[in-house]
């Protein structure tokens, strides 16, 4: 059945397409703000993760993704190296925290940044859920249209957001020379213990998703040339849209400011003083830009996800095949894509509705929900790592220059970096505990350590439970021949091994 969809897509992505998608969904500006609470050490950990985990993580997707270059991506890659089961929780642990963050995070986001910029929204109002369901509908559509026409809102935002913090960076000189810049010793930067474990979480979590790209390798025109390029520059380009902004808000926002989007926007507010009057109009138009850039990057997110998802389901893995469907003329997976919708939409809803406690057990699940994508590379490290031996004769268009010994230490390091994330984002507190550091768990999140384990474990559970009905649902799917199945195509060599 794969097979046969794979007849569907319509090739589409030149480089440049491939960059910008790639650019669109990975670079979050709006965990900047976040990230910059933590003070001078913020800048100090990116940089050590950029070099430490980004490089060698980086050149193992660029390897993988030039080689393997079926539809599908991490999916393929799994399933090659572990078998389908294996394959089918990977890929549902990264398909389901996008839906999730769009509906549940994104979307209260960007009605927040309009509501204090641009046009007041009454919170709970009829116009708050109608712009959060118009944001998480136009992401959808985006991934519903064909791709030729789908790619360019993903595009244009990717454009968008890498000008917005160009000129942000330029104002900021501009106001430091007019100004003055809050004076930063090299001890202001001094990474402690506390930092590293408080801000890891959401750095990896901004650093993933670079070979996300590959889940529509079927639609480039060139993935075994094209994919290793975009790995390289879109990761230059997220280092440097990490690096510099946060420097930025370090050296014209007092700490005690730096919240959220707050954050953000408050180094924004303050250094739009250099335009005078004009500082409320400019910043309204930045506000419009950044909600732009939020719907863009949902998009392509669910335009990416959504045919990782869709290919499991037609490779038997996701509920009998029926999501595995693609629309023969628009080459999308419409089945998927209004699933993604529906589970945006509910979170959403859900969301809106809670408050007091309920809405700190809501957080919970929805903090536990998106560290499945940290997760999900827990499987997909190791399985880029095995690819490289268990199938050595594959031509490779980009090969790390290093023997197999260290293309596994390299991948040994990448996993390390996330089974810590993992960890503290799943079990916050306990590495603080263990190296005897204060946490406030109840001040922190809202309810008891013990209440947080047991939505966080009962989340993934559900979820694992999630993979395995689908997977156990798809058996028909997977027992058919290729009579049944109506494949007409030869499989590639790829597929066959």
């Amino acid at each position: 059945m794969a097979q046969e969809q794979s007849q569907h897509l319509q090739k589409s992505l030149g480089r440049f397409d491939v960059l910008l998608l790639v650019v669109a969904a990975v670079v979050s500006i709006e965990v900047l703000g976040q990230v910059s609470g933590f003070g001078g050490e913020t800048f100090t950990w990116t940089l050590i993760l950029a070099v430490t985990f980004m490089i060698p993580y980086g050149l193992i997707f660029a390897e993988t993704g030039g080689a393997f270059t079926e539809e599908g991506g991490v999916y393929v890659w799994t399933r090659m190296a572990f078998g389908r089961l294996v394959a089918a929780i990977a890929a549902l642990f990264t398909w389901v925290t996008q839906p999730v963050w769009v509906g549940g995070a994104m979307a209260f986001v960007a009605v927040e940044t309009w509501s204090e910029y641009v046009s007041p929204v009454e919170h709970g109002g009829v116009g708050d859920y109608l712009f959060k369901l118009a944001f998480i509908w136009i992401t959808v559509t985006s991934a519903v249209i064909s791709l030729k026409h789908g790619k360019w809102l993903p595009s244009l935002g990717a454009i968008l957001k890498v000008a917005f913090l160009a000129f942000f960076l330029i104002v900021t000189l501009v106001y430091g020379f007019q100004h003055g810049f809050n004076g930063l010793s090299l001890g202001f930067f001094a990474p402690t213990l506390t930092g590293f474990l408080g801000v890891t979480p959401l750095l990896l979590f901004s650093f993933l998703g670079f070979e996300s790209g590959n889940s529509a390798a079927g639609e480039m025109k060139n993935p075994a040339k094209d994919v290793p390029v975009s790995v390289a520059r879109s990761s230059i380009i997220a280092a440097a849209s990490y690096l510099l902004p946060i420097l930025a808000i370090l050296l014209v926002v007092p700490l005690d400011e730096i919240t959220g989007v707050g954050g953000l926007f408050g180094a924004i507010a303050t250094v739009y003083s250099v335009f005078g009057p004009a500082a409320d109009a400019m910043l309204a138009v930045s506000a419009v830009v950044f909600c732009f850039v939020l719907v863009a990057q949902g998009a392509a997110w669910m335009i990416i996800s959504d045919r990782m998802q869709a290919m499991a389901a037609a490779d038997g893995s996701f509920f009998g095949g029926f999501f595995g469907r693609f629309h023969p003329k628009l080459g999308t997976p419409l089945r998927v894509n209004a699933l993604s919708g529906i589970v945006a939409t509910l979170f959403m809803l859900a969301a809106m509705q809670l408050s007091g406690t309920s809405s700190a057990l809501f957080g919970v699940v929805l903090t536990i929900s998106i560290s499945t994508f940290l997760l999900s590379y827990l499987i997909a490290i190791p399985a880029a790592v095995r690819l490289r031996t268990k199938y050595p004769a594959v031509a490779r268009p980009f090969r790390v220059p290093v023997p197999d010994a260290v293309f596994t230490g390299l991948g040994a390091v990448c996993f390390a970096w996330i089974l810590l994330g993992s960890w503290v984002a799943v079990f916050p507190g306990t590495l603080d505990t263990l190296f005897g550091l204060s946490y406030d768990f109840e001040e922190t999140w809202g309810l008891s350590q013990g209440a947080f384990t047991g939505f966080a474990l009962g989340t993934l559970g559900c979820i694992l439970a999630l993979g395995l009905a689908g997977y156990v649902s798809g058996r028909r799917v997977r027992e058919a021949t290729p009579a049944d199945a109506g494949t007409t195509s030869a499989p590639s060599d790829a597929v066959r091994r």
